[in-house]
């Protein structure tokens, strides 16, 4: 019901700065809580940022200050404004949304295909 799409990854040398974009489609207006991971090679995949429905956004340690989380609600697309890139972030990033209510109990689950983003020296 919920069709995730990122856009914007690419390469880019430390230092430099990217804007991945995440465009939902559906039923958008049930969705609580969007946000971005990511996973290395080798690595668990890790919660870059949030954003709730409210505005409230959550960060990685690791990307505190860098990285800003934000939303378009009239175009219903949360964007990624990453910033002094590090080697260490490079990886496939993932949008997801997430739906949760609690009566009736729903959970679900949208992930995008993802997009990578690869920082050099």
């Amino acid at each position: 019901q919920v069709q995730i799409v990122e856009s914007g990854g690419g390469s880019v040398q430390a230092g430099g700065s990217l804007r991945l974009s995440c465009a939902a489609s559906g039923s958008t207006s049930s969705i609580n809580v969007m946000g971005w991971y990511r996973q290395a090679p080798g690595k668990q995949r890790e919660l870059v940022a949030s954003i709730t429905n409210g505005g409230s956004t959550s960060y990685g340690d690791s990307v505190k200050g860098r990285f800003t989380i934000s939303r378009d609600n009239t175009k219903n697309i949360v964007y990624l404004q990453m910033n002094s890139l590090k080697p260490e972030d490079t990886a496939v990033y993932y949008c997801n949304a997430k739906i949760i209510r609690i009566f009736p109990t729903q959970r679900n689950d949208y992930w995008g295909q993802g997009t990578q983003v690869t920082v050099s020296l």
